[in-house]
């Protein structure tokens, strides 16, 4: 695929971000877009297709090759560049470790809640000028509408931890206390950057492993995680495609939340 320049930029409404493992999304037909934004750089060229009638761009979250860590994923630049291109909806497949028992490897999960336990991402475009988004919710209602599925699950709460590393059993234990149902790296601050660019966004998770306070097994292996994944691929990018042909056209207004505010910074 060539790269296009910014007279030829193509337009989508929908995106894909896509997490471990998940590093492609069309097999043909599509173009490729390479951008420079305000922060930088996104994590590879975003590629721009056509799924069920529609424009959908698609990111490799972690770059093509797995190159970005999640504490060193371009997430500001990420959601820009994907703004830059039109989108208003996206869908964020990623890789969980599952807090619940009876949700084992392979489970898809919709969740409705987040928990953020990262530290030291930068996780706002808006350094002044009194912009404090509504959050109470952070995955959109059309969206998450729009991926259930028979199969999938309704609702829980991600957690999202600094990783790289994995957690350890008391911390997974008390997680899983708190009554949150996931844990994952990559979730924050993608979600509240999506909502300061008024993008509805939701997150589809796929469970590789029981984390280490609820198996009583050695602990998360990357590996291991890596290899749940790629069996599972094929589901969880049929429930994707799903997805994008179920989501109803434009924002929603519950993700519009700077009616009334003037913001510091243009938008995209």
């Amino acid at each position: 695929m060539a790269a296009m320049s910014s007279t030829e930029r193509p337009r989508a409404e929908v995106a894909v971000i896509g997490g471990s493992g998940f590093y492609s999304f069309f097999d043909e037909g599509a173009a490729e877009v390479e951008l420079v934004t305000p922060y930088g750089s996104p994590s590879a060229p975003i590629t721009v297709g056509e799924v069920d009638g529609r424009r959908v761009a698609f990111l490799p979250r972690h770059g093509r090759r797995h190159e970005f860590a999640p504490h060193t994923i371009p997430y500001r630049a990420n959601l820009w560049a994907l703004r830059t291109l039109g989108v208003q909806r996206v869908f964020a497949p990623c890789a969980a470790g599952s807090l619940v028992t009876d949700w084992g490897p392979g489970t898809l999960v919709i969740p409705d809640q987040l928990v953020d336990r990262t530290s030291g991402r930068t996780q706002t475009y808006f350094d002044g000028g009194g912009i404090h988004v509504q959050f109470a919710d952070p995955y959109c209602a059309d969206l998450r509408k729009a991926a259930l599925r028979t199969g999938t699950v309704d609702g829980g709460a991600l957690v999202v931890v600094e990783g790289p590393r994995f957690s350890t059993r008391a911390e997974s234990q008390w997680f899983a206390r708190q009554g949150w149902s996931l844990v994952n790296m990559t979730g924050h601050p993608e979600a509240v950057l999506s909502r300061e660019l008024e993008m509805c966004y939701a997150t589809i998770a796929l469970v590789t492993d029981l984390d280490a306070g609820i198996d009583a097994g050695d602990g998360v292996r990357a590996v291991d995680v890596f290899a749940e994944f790629e069996r599972n691929l094929g589901s969880l990018t049929s429930l994707v495609h799903k997805a994008i042909a179920a989501a109803p056209e434009g924002p929603c207004d519950t993700c519009r939340v700077h009616e009334g505010a003037t913001l510091p910074i243009e938008l995209p």
